[in-house]
């Protein structure tokens, strides 16, 4: 998501920030090629000249041109304007499901993912909040579209309203109000039927079932994928039957991400979610700050947390953290940890979301540093006996051949995960005599400073981010990038690559 604009304007404000006075040239040829980038991320012409109007009155004042770190100003100048154009003059308000049942109509064209969309926002309302969801599909149109959402109201744990053949979209819409009155529940979810482009048959439908239902909320979903035309798609479904929000989807198939940036600025209308692959887990909240920062480089910690949290079991990760302090870290560990990395997004998923890191995604990409090479190692992990599991030094020659083969890997592959593991084993034991005093001295040196504020790990001392990155179990490789410890594991890069 947005990875083509971030490398656009992460180039852009390196060069800035290398500078020491700026002059108002200076801000107006790096603005130039901020509005290049936009218009290529697809933004619409007149976002783009407003938002880059905007910049240049605050950026070519004299707060800015004679500041100590003016090219940071002007970084910071552009971070919050990003953050008005997203989220507009007030921000987004909390989906409106109190005084149960609470109905959500869920509109928008054929294709765009509104079906699986419904289940997500389901889920995410059942396992987050609580709450009793029924959902319904109204789709009599597209073949087997109602038995799609009960298989995946199956799959999720989430009720769905009894298929009747032959009723229409107003009929089943007034059946599910009925069954959620009745049932007990706190919201229910009208999945509406799509066409491959607006007409009055689809809109008087929609209006129909608007009309019965009255919905707290009218989400419209739409395909990110479509550029521009999303926010054409938004504008009429705002004119003629009322939007209360937006559900951009496929997201992570969109390195441009101009609709998004778009949309607000365009319809006045909030994104309420983005989704980012197909599984069921995949829908995040969108929230302006945690967007610009992913723009500009800054990661988004937040939403790296809670994704840890969603994917970690907390008797785990004690039981996790009680072996760490004591040093202890077998290839058990070490499986558990990679698995770790696969669920909360794999390794260009966890890096775009570090701190300072997003630069270096591409780089990782291009060392073999991906999740095909994290998924060989697990292999290799699960070729071993719980005995080598335990004790990896016992490992020999004919051991290694055995495990390799069973992983359909070579040998040299099987001694660099060996290393690694020796590796993050040392830097454990050296964190487990440091305490926890000192785990979080290193952590905060890591983070930026004392506290507060994105960490900026582009802009520290070298030998700091260095010595910092060695105790938090890595390594600073040619091209400058540290170590991520447990998150990221040393001598990753030399796995799997081609002899």
């Amino acid at each position: 998501m947005f990875e083509s604009l971030s490398e656009r304007l992460g180039g852009v404000f390196d060069r800035l920030t290398k500078q020491g006075a700026l002059s108002a040239d200076d801000v107006k040829t790096a603005m130039r090629e901020v509005r290049v980038a936009l218009l290529e991320a697809d933004v619409s012409l007149p976002v783009a000249r407003q938002f880059i109007k905007s910049v240049e009155g605050k950026a070519t004042g004299a707060a800015v041109t004679k500041s100590v770190t003016p090219g940071q100003q002007v970084v910071k100048i552009v971070h919050d304007e990003l953050i008005k154009m997203l989220a507009g003059e007030e921000a987004a308000d909390a989906l409106k499901i109190d005084n149960p049942p609470a109905p959500i109509l869920m509109v928008g064209l054929q294709g765009s993912g509104k079906t699986t969309t419904t289940a997500k926002l389901a889920k995410r309302l059942k396992d987050r909040e609580g709450k009793r969801v029924l959902m319904a599909s109204l789709d009599t149109n597209r073949p087997a579209a109602m038995e799609q959402l009960q298989i995946l109201g199956t799959q999720i744990g989430v009720d769905t309203l009894p298929i009747v053949k032959g009723e229409s979209a107003v009929q089943i819409a007034k059946r599910a109000k009925q069954q959620a009155t009745l049932g007990g529940y706190d919201v229910y979810m009208l999945d509406t039927a799509g066409r491959l482009h607006i007409d009055e048959v689809l809109m008087d439908e929609v209006q129909a079932v608007r009309d019965v239902a009255n919905p707290r909320e009218t989400l419209l979903v739409v395909d990110g994928l479509t550029g521009q035309d999303a926010v054409n798609v938004a504008t009429e479904f705002d004119e003629k039957v009322g939007v209360s929000g937006v559900v951009l989807t496929r997201m992570d198939g969109d390195g441009r991400g101009g609709a998004a940036l778009s949309m607000r600025a365009v319809t006045g209308k909030p994104i309420r979610f983005v989704g980012l692959g197909e599984k069921m887990d995949a829908l995040e909240t969108f929230e302006a700050e945690r967007i610009a920062g992913r723009i500009l480089g800054m990661g988004d910690i937040v939403a790296l947390v809670e994704r840890a949290q969603e994917t970690l079991e907390q008797e785990q990760a004690e039981r996790m953290a009680k072996r760490f302090q004591k040093g202890l870290f077998n290839m058990n560990d070490m499986k558990n940890q990679l698995e770790q990395m696969i669920k909360m997004g794999g390794m260009q998923g966890v890096m775009g979301m570090m701190p300072g890191m997003s630069k270096y995604a591409k780089q990782a990409e291009d060392a073999g540093l991906n999740d095909k090479t994290i998924t060989h190692q697990i292999a290799l992990i699960n070729s071993m006996t719980k005995k080598e599991r335990a004790n990896p030094q016992i490992l020999q020659a004919s051991r290694k051949k055995r495990i390799a083969a069973g992983a359909g890997l070579e040998v040299s592959d099987l001694n660099k995960l060996l290393k690694m593991h020796r590796q993050m084993s040392d830097s454990m034991k050296k964190l487990s005599k440091m305490g926890k005093g000192g785990m979080m001295k290193q952590a905060m040196k890591m983070m930026g400073g004392k506290g507060g504020g994105a960490p900026d790990l582009a802009n520290m001392d070298p030998a700091e981010v260095e010595a910092a990155a060695k105790a938090m179990g890595g390594k600073m490789p040619k091209g400058g990038m540290p170590g991520l410890g447990g998150a990221l594991p040393p001598g990753l890069s030399g796995f799997g690559k081609k002899k």
